[in-house]
């Protein structure tokens, strides 16, 4: 089936979030909308839809004009299989003690590596992002300097390669957190398919706010791969929601955007232990003062 794209940007977060309601409301109708902080530094919001017959051009044109935003740039998408064209293009990843793979890479992995199945799906992580390598080698760094936690979250989680990975390695049990909803499905099979289905528990939530992460409190480490603006918003309920000494490994940020990140968490009380860099992207580890 043909798809069709129509992208913008806006310079606000409120005007963006405008114009994605309106273009929900347009005939004919979106198979999706979404809008996004960009990750290059930019400010922009990115507003886009998703079409599978073609948009009305016209109807684009005023929205964009009455919101403030840039015309649309419509594009007319080849017909792929995504999902397997992704684990064909997909090698397997190593990170410290961790080896990501797909099934189709079931064979290779090696002797003594923890293993974390993790198959292209509709969803973010596969684990084979800079980002999430990042996380994984900051959580083997503090495993090898002798770090035991019993009391994890991964807000943000994605397919929950990471709350997989802590699940594998740590004798407590771990939470994990997306706001889509589709992404809690993919975590929940993906936890099964790693034998780690009753150690991982998966909820629908923004952040902290859902009644079972509130009730796990206070974390020993924290996961969150996410992006500069929410990481920057989370950090007062980050320490509000971490134990004194405390970690937590961030990342979903572009180098130069570390800074401002790592400002915000000292600020709420935590200090940074680690960074480290891969490719255009950050992760940060930081421990919360002792109170």
């Amino acid at each position: 089936m043909p798809t069709w794209t129509a992208l913008t940007t806006l310079p606000e977060k409120i005007k963006a979030e405008a114009l994605g309601a309106a273009l929900e409301e347009l005939m004919p109708e979106p198979t999706g909308v979404g809008v996004f902080e960009m990750e290059d530094g930019s400010g922009l919001w990115e507003v886009g839809a998703y079409f599978t017959e073609g948009p009305d051009e016209i109807a684009l044109m005023l929205l964009a004009a009455a919101h403030g935003a840039k015309p649309f740039a419509i594009s007319a998408l080849p017909e792929t299989d995504w999902v397997a064209h992704v684990r064909r293009e997909l090698h397997p990843v190593n990170a410290g003690r961790f080896f990501v793979y797909g099934a189709h890479d079931a064979d290779k992995v090696p002797a003594g590596r923890i293993g974390l199945l993790i198959e292209a799906a509709m969803a973010f992580g596969t684990g084979h992002h800079g980002t999430t390598q990042g996380c994984l080698e900051a959580m083997d760094k503090l495993l090898n300097a002798g770090n035991s936690f019993k009391n994890v979250a991964d807000i943000g989680c994605g397919t929950a390669v990471l709350a997989i990975a802590a699940a594998k390695v740590l004798e407590g049990d771990v939470i994990a957190s997306d706001i889509d909803p589709v992404a809690v499905e993919v975590a929940l099979a993906n936890a099964a398919a790693n034998g780690v289905a009753g150690r991982v528990a998966c909820v629908e939530a923004a952040g902290f706010d859902h009644v079972d992460l509130a009730a796990r409190a206070p974390y020993d480490l924290v996961f969150a791969n996410i992006l500069k603006g929410p990481l920057i918003d989370l950090a007062p309920n980050m320490a509000a929601h971490s134990a004194a000494n405390g970690h937590v490994i961030l990342s979903g940020l572009l180098i130069d955007q570390a800074p401002d990140v790592t400002a915000a968490y000292v600020a709420a009380g935590f200090v940074l232990k680690d960074h480290r860099e891969i490719g255009d992207w950050a992760t940060l580890t930081l421990c919360r003062k002792d109170a």
